[in-house]
């Protein structure tokens, strides 16, 4: 929790800072200048918080937030949604339409309906730039309290993280909360937002409503801890019982609401508590289910992934099995099966289930990167190469897919390709040392004018940077 209050902090010196060089005298922000926001906002956040990047669970919470964005008018910004590994029950939103669920919170979740309704309501955030007004006004807080925030940065950068911070946070406490704090107007009117959107959505109100109960029933943390401006659901009785008397007086007629396949939502909700959650956990609450309900497929799926976290390969691989004998077709739990298979060294095994994963799926990229790791345990490395580059093709910002390309390139003794993707791992790592020795050492050996061309460019600037 320490962390995540530092990271609090950092934030909103993001936030003033960033403003305050947008014009002395306009305090207007544009779109464009809310999409600056946002990218220096992300760029915190990924380097302060550890997002779950699995892509059956993250692409079901996007697919639920495209659902609410289908029915409203076209939009200024592309909405992207993340998963916080992270057990508080908190969401929040960004400037530009970022939105960020904790761990935590969706496996409290019971249904669709309630991760809809919190993501409505975080959407209607962004739609009403709540955000991006409350840090308009923040200027008017006084210099006292700039020169506070701003000292906090300097002392920080000198190496004493805990001063910056307490400097930053006692500098804040007067008029910093008033200032980004959502207002119950705030509030209000995201909430009357998301009725609308998820009332068009096919989604009915009901979800916002009892996922704000179960944040009510286990609010752990206080005030002191998580800022009100950045816990975007204080779950008030009085707003709670508005909304309740909205869902009274507005019944979704059965045939506007959508159709929800609640195994899915299960099937997700196993794989988030499976693969990212306590091990110990999450397999005495598969336990339970199956001694409810025995044979049940998506308890025997959970328990599989809650078997290897505790690297009991063996049993996990008996329940996958179990799961698959009822759904043999099914791509996430082959490719589970493959991935621990790969994790157990069993490589053929693993290659039969991922290859099977891969043709169901074609675009599951965790299935394609297991693979091709796999074909690289194998010995079939220009297989594994042509995996690796085709995940790069997809999402050419993730930096391990560099990495077991210069490792495989390594293997094949082609010594430029091999420096070539560890200078590119490293430079996205924030290595930049090591990434400028590696380029170096690649750009002799390159004969490809443009990736000569690109190295060049990449050295200007890692050791401009390294020299910092």
């Amino acid at each position: 929790m320490k962390n995540c209050c530092k990271t609090i902090a950092r934030l909103t010196i993001v936030f003033l800072l960033v403003h305050l060089t947008v014009s002395p005298a306009v305090y207007s922000i544009t779109i464009q200048q809310e999409e600056e926001l946002s990218k220096e906002f992300l760029r915190v956040i990924k380097k302060q918080f550890n997002l779950i990047k699995d892509p059956f669970v993250v692409g079901y919470v996007n697919k639920v937030g495209r659902n609410i964005l289908s029915s409203m008018p076209s939009q200024p910004f592309k909405y992207r949604f993340y998963i916080v590994k992270q057990h508080v029950y908190n969401a929040f939103a960004t400037p530009a339409g970022h939105i960020f669920i904790n761990s935590g919170l969706l496996e409290a979740l019971d249904g669709e309906e309630e991760l809809a309704g919190i993501l409505a309501h975080e959407i209607a955030h962004v739609v009403s730039r709540h955000i991006s007004q409350n840090v308009d006004r923040a200027p008017k807080i006084g210099l006292a309290t700039l020169a506070g925030i701003a000292a906090g940065i300097l002392i920080g950068g000198g190496g004493s993280a805990a001063l910056g911070n307490a400097v930053v946070v006692g500098s804040m406490a007067a008029g910093q909360s008033a200032s980004l704090a959502f207002s119950r107007e705030d509030e209000l009117q995201a909430d009357q937002l998301a009725f609308d959107y998820l009332s068009r959505a096919g989604y009915s109100s009901k979800g916002l409503l009892t996922s704000l109960q179960k944040m009510r029933d286990k609010q752990w943390f206080g005030t002191d801890q998580v800022p009100n401006y950045l816990m975007t659901h204080p779950a008030s009785e009085e707003r709670i019982g508005y909304i309740d008397a909205h869902v009274a007086s507005n019944q979704l007629s059965e045939i506007n609401r959508r159709y929800i396949d609640k195994d899915e939502f299960r099937f997700v909700r196993a794989t988030l508590s499976g693969k990212y959650s306590n091990g110990e956990t999450a397999l005495a609450a598969f336990d339970s289910q199956l001694k409810a309900h025995p044979g049940d497929t998506i308890a025997l799926y959970g328990k599989a992934l809650a078997l290897a976290q505790i690297d009991d390969y063996r049993n996990s691989v008996l329940y996958l099995k179990k799961a698959l004998e009822k759904d043999a077709l099914n791509p996430v739990m082959l490719k589970e099966l493959g991935r621990i298979y790969f994790l157990e060294g069993q490589y053929p095994k693993a290659l039969q289930a991922l290859e099977g994963s891969v043709g169901l799926a074609p675009e599951d990229n965790e299935s394609l990167f297991y693979l091709s790791r796999t074909h690289m345990e194998l010995g079939n490395l220009d297989k594994a190469i042509d995996g690796f580059n085709t995940i790069l093709k997809r999402n050419s910002k993730e930096p391990e897919i560099y990495l077991f390309l210069g490792n495989v390139y390594g293997m094949q003794e082609n010594i430029g390709e091999a420096h070539y993707y560890l200078g590119k791992y490293n430079q996205l790592k924030g290595r930049w040392k090591t990434a400028a020795v590696h380029l170096e050492k690649a750009l002799p050996l390159t004969t490809d004018p443009k990736q000569k061309k690109e190295i060049e460019t990449m050295l200007k600037r890692v050791k401009k940077i390294a020299k910092r």
